[in-house]
């Protein structure tokens, strides 16, 4: 993690005959003590900071903050159910195009008046837009589910990269709010059990592949929007739980949780949303 930046004082001792501005070392050896740049603590921080994964009180994962509560479960469900259920009764897809751009802009403007921040719902809407794009585009309606699977392929190509490079998804996402930063990478048996738990988000990814690119291969619209919503964010919170779960100390307590380690609302872009 980044540390303060160094004050001379606490530098080398400087000799008198030397003031600061004719030989600065304790301001330019405490600068070079640090790394330039950010480093992968660093990095890791700010991922975990917002990746929106919370802790209850008891020291168990909060899924439903995780996700971004009611609001944001709904935010990622109701678009996609919407142009379903209008294509599948009016066959029309521009109607059912306009109807889910709708529903996603109320969301917007729900939180604009309610003050809330809308990086969730913004980007859930200019999500629900690019779909809508590819769908006029090619005139297929089951089109507008196909940039889904792009994104959902990326997330499994990068997290079963960060296993084999042994930094794995969910020591990123866990190892901060279980205040163990990044120490976990030193300790073999919690990278293998980090490890494990990215294999079961990895396994959300893929199923939802294997269960919905037939669909949209026979132009299953309905099937195919169903299945999206129910292995959406509901199930990705499930895979999340379990990975929670797999990926627990053994000497974890919920004594120990910290609640200082909670983060923002959930990043809608995450794989959940896919």
């Amino acid at each position: 993690m980044s540390t303060p930046e160094q004050s001379p004082e606490h530098g080398p001792e400087q000799h008198p005959e030397h003031s600061p501005q004719q030989h600065p070392e304790g301001t330019a050896a405490g600068a070079d003590q640090r790394p330039a740049g950010l480093t992968a603590a660093d990095l890791a921080t700010q991922y975990a900071a917002t990746s929106g994964v919370r802790r209850s009180d008891d020291g168990q994962i909060d899924v439903l903050s995780s996700i971004g509560g009611v609001q944001g479960l709904a935010e990622s469900i109701a678009p996609g159910l919407v142009f379903t259920l209008v294509f599948t009764f009016a066959r029309d897809l521009m109607v059912s195009l306009v109807a889910a751009l709708a529903v996603a802009a109320v969301f917007t403007v729900i939180r604009l008046v309610s003050r809330k921040p809308v990086t969730q719902a913004l980007a859930g809407l200019v999500g629900v837009a690019f779909c809508a794009f590819v769908a006029l585009r090619t005139g297929n309606a089951e089109d507008f589910f196909l940039p889904g699977f792009f994104i959902n392929g990326a997330y499994i190509v990068a997290m079963a990269a960060s296993v084999l490079f042994r930094w794995p998804f969910a020591g990123l996402l866990f190892g901060f709010i279980r205040n163990e930063g990044i120490e976990w990478r030193k300790d073999p048996l919690r990278v293998r059990a980090y490890s494990l738990a990215t294999w079961i988000i990895v396994a959300v990814l893929a199923l939802r592949l294997v269960v919905q690119v037939p669909l949209y291969l026979v132009e299953n619209v309905a099937a195919l929007g169903s299945t999206r919503v129910a292995m959406g964010l509901p199930l990705y919170a499930l895979g999340l739980w379990l990975a929670w779960v797999v990926s627990r100390p053994a000497s974890a307590t919920p004594a120990a949780a910290d609640a200082s380690g909670q983060g923002p609302t959930a990043d809608p872009a995450g794989p959940g949303r896919s």
